[in-house]
Parts: structure tokens; sequence; C-alpha cells
């Protein structure tokens, strides 16, 4: 595996199975924590970082102690709840290291709307230009598309090309993307570099998701990719479960898939929303 220490601005991605106990749903204090630590290393090697991160719903989940709710005014409410503890969370643990950190809930009316995207990117560069780490999650306390983004997936990407990041890296349950799904195809293998997302890699990506608490399955990974890819930032997806794995990626000592970026000059974000299920 290549390394990443060139990299000058990292969107890190975690989906809401790496943040919890699997047993219990409850939030893992421990690997939020880590998570944290390993940002801030990351941020101490002179890269800005974006944190972009799910949990919302499973944290006011945990706090109501309500099981996974069906409909989406439930989802709602149990985000509202969730997310402030989240981001409380959050922000004691990067105080712990000296870092500021700020919160940023995107929509995907802040995407389609040209004045909106360009206050949205504006921010962002301010945060990076004060040092703070941003924590990205979606808006789901007003809408319901974005309960639809596919845990976040499709948000990262769309925050990599905002922000003119050039490197994703979204922590999964899984390693990374397979030939075929490695729980029930004892014959998968792990294909660790994509250079082109083309019929054979579309036809590899499963819709299900692999946790309870979890919404994205591979296939929105791949349509991540491709809107990262084509922003000129590569993508890597790894396996969350050891956190350490972030500071691995950055110097090449890891077990994932790399999608190379590949950079669309025409490439437009409301383009890109239009062709993503569920918008």
């Amino acid at each position: 595996m290549r390394d990443f220490l060139d990299k000058k601005r990292v969107i890190i991605k975690v989906g809401s199975s790496t943040l919890v106990h699997k047993a219990t749903g409850r939030l893992d204090y421990i690997k939020l924590e880590r998570l944290v630590r390993e940002i801030c290393d990351i941020k101490n090697r002179g890269m800005d970082v974006c944190l972009v991160s799910s949990g919302a719903i499973a944290v006011g989940r945990q706090t109501l102690g309500i099981d996974k709710p069906r409909s989406i005014a439930k989802k709602q409410a149990l985000a509202s709840v969730g997310q402030a503890r989240l981001m409380a969370a959050y922000q004691q643990y990067f105080s712990e290291y000296g870092q500021a950190s700020g919160q940023v809930l995107m929509t995907k009316y802040s995407m389609l709307d040209n004045v909106a995207r360009k206050n949205a990117e504006n921010t962002f560069e301010q945060l990076f230009k004060y040092d703070v780490i941003p924590v990205v999650n979606a808006n789901d306390t007003v809408t319901t598309y974005e309960i639809r983004f596919g845990d976040n997936d499709t948000l990262s990407a769309l925050v990599t090309s905002l922000t003119h990041g050039d490197l994703l890296i979204l922590l999964s349950d899984i390693d990374g993307l397979y030939t075929g799904d490695p729980k029930s195809d004892k014959k998968a293998k792990l294909i660790e570099e994509v250079d082109v997302i083309d019929d054979s890699i579309l036809s590899m990506a499963s819709d299900n998701p692999g946790s309870d608490v979890g919404t994205g399955g591979m296939s929105t990974k791949i349509s991540a990719a491709r809107i990262a890819t084509a922003s000129g930032a590569d993508m890597v997806i790894a396996n969350g479960a050891d956190i350490s794995i972030l500071h691995r990626i950055i110097e090449g000592n890891f077990t994932g898939t790399i999608f190379n970026a590949h950079y669309d000059e025409d490439f437009y974000i409301p383009d890109a929303l239009s062709e993503t299920a569920g918008y």
C-alpha cells in the first residue's frame, strides 16, 4: 500500500457501527477517545482534518432506550437528542488534546443552492484557517433527505468536494471492497486498488448494511468514491474496528481498498446529487 503523507486536507468519515458497542448499540467512549486522538495526531502532521460523523440517531436510541425506529419522525426526534450528546462528547475529548472543534450540520439544500453552497465552502475555509476541526453530520432533525444519505457516505464525499479535500477515508465494518460478499462467499477476495470505477466494480457492490445501527451498504461507498475521485481526491475504505488504522493509512501500512483520484473538471455537485438515490 502507498502512503498519503503528502496530503494536505483529509476528510474522515465514521459510521454508526464504528462508534457503538456491537452487543448493546451504546456509544463506545474508549473508541471515541481513540478516534479523537488519531485525528489530532493527523492534524499535528500539518494536515487539515474534517470529521464526518454518523451516530446521532444511534446515540438518541441509547439515551431514550428506544429500539430501532422505522418512521422518519421517530428518527428525526432521536437525531435531535443524540446529535447534541454526540457533539458534547466530541468537544470534550478534543479539548483534552487542546484542539478546537466546531459543528457543521449539512442539508441537501446547502449543496444544491449556489449561494448556500458557497457560504458553506467559505465557512469550512475559515474553520481551517482557525485550526478548528469541523465535525459534520447531516441535519436529520429538519429534513428527511439526509437520513437517506447512506450512513453519511455520500455526504462525506460531497464535503470532500466542497472543501477541496485530497483524501477521503471511509471507516466501515468491512476491510474494503471485495469481489463478492465475504460473509457468504469464502472465495471473495479483497481488491486493494481501484483505478477506474467501471461496471465490473459496480457489480461487486452490495446494498446491505452490515449492522443494526448503520444504513449504508457498499453501493453507497462506491457512489461516494465516484464523487470523491471526480473531485480530485483519493478515497480509502478500511475497517474501523481498530481506530489506530487511521495513522497506518496515512503511513501506507494498512489493509483496505484505495480508489485513485481522477479529477473531472466538469464535475458539478448538484449534478452528482441528482444522480444519487433519494435525491
